[in-house]
């Protein structure tokens, strides 16, 4: 794929994706829009990557939202959303965030599509679209609430004001606050630890938790667990797992 506001590298079964418009702090157009999309589609369709990291070029922005000097209209992104990511409900591969700075507006919709959230010191986030008669219509709105205590998420998507990084980590926005040395190296170890896990079984967890959230709450997610476990028991990752346990080896993933 040719890339043009993005870099992708694969390190064995993790991508990591840079948003790659540092001059703009990282904010997206209509066609990096659709860049990020195609990357993620091909992440989904690619048995052997497990796990994505995204972050931003540079050392200021993670990602300042959309380019206003672009067209900011919702209908002009790719049906998987912001970043290709914050419509993308169904995507049972995880994401991490590596915050590398400033994260405004739809960069704070990229981190709460992603299942975990690591962040530099310096980070700061806020969702300023009110200031421009807009709204953080891509996740911000729906999403926020269910991340960090109500009155909090109200206050920042009405009042329009930036947390920084330790109050983002106290509320439980992110999962660690780093130096920027060890930013991606910290979400490497996140996913290193998810790709130890088998498969099938880290995509129907994530899968159950998004369907509790996003449909009928944990009665509705309790059902549809049956289904998702059913599959997972049948597999021959978990006769691996269960046999790697009880012969005290490390157990060897398939994905089947």
């Amino acid at each position: 794929m040719n890339l043009k506001f993005t870099t992708c590298e694969r390190r064995g079964p993790v991508l990591i994706v840079t948003i790659d418009r540092p001059d703009a702090r990282n904010a997206l157009n209509v066609e990096a829009h659709h860049e990020l999309g195609r990357i993620f589609d091909d992440f989904e369709d690619d048995p052997s990557l497990r796990v994505a990291i995204v972050t931003g070029a540079g050392d200021k922005a993670f990602c300042a939202g959309s380019d206003i000097k672009d067209d900011v209209d919702p209908d002009r992104k790719p049906i998987s959303g912001f970043a290709g990511l914050s419509r993308r409900f169904d995507l049972r591969k995880p994401v991490i965030a590596a915050v590398n700075g400033f994260a405004l507006g739809g960069g704070v919709e990229i981190l709460l599509a992603c299942d975990i959230a690591v962040a530099v010191e310096s980070a700061r986030f806020g969702f300023p679209e009110p200031r421009v008669g807009l709204a953080a219509i891509e996740g911000g709105l729906q999403r926020l609430a269910q991340h960090i205590p109500f009155k909090f998420a109200m206050q920042m998507l009405l009042t329009c004001e930036t947390i920084d990084a330790a109050t983002a980590l106290r509320f439980g926005l992110v999962n660690d606050v780093v130096h920027e040395s060890v930013l991606l190296d910290t979400a490497l170890r996140y996913a290193s630890a998810i790709v130890a896990g088998a498969p099938l079984a880290i995509e129907a967890t994530k899968a159950v938790v998004m369907r509790g959230m996003a449909e009928a709450g944990v009665t509705g997610a309790s059902v549809w667990r049956h289904e998702v476990l059913g599959e997972l028991w049948e597999s021959s990752d978990a006769a691996e797992g269960i046999s790697a346990f009880t012969q005290r080896r490390q157990p060897v993933w398939k994905g089947k």
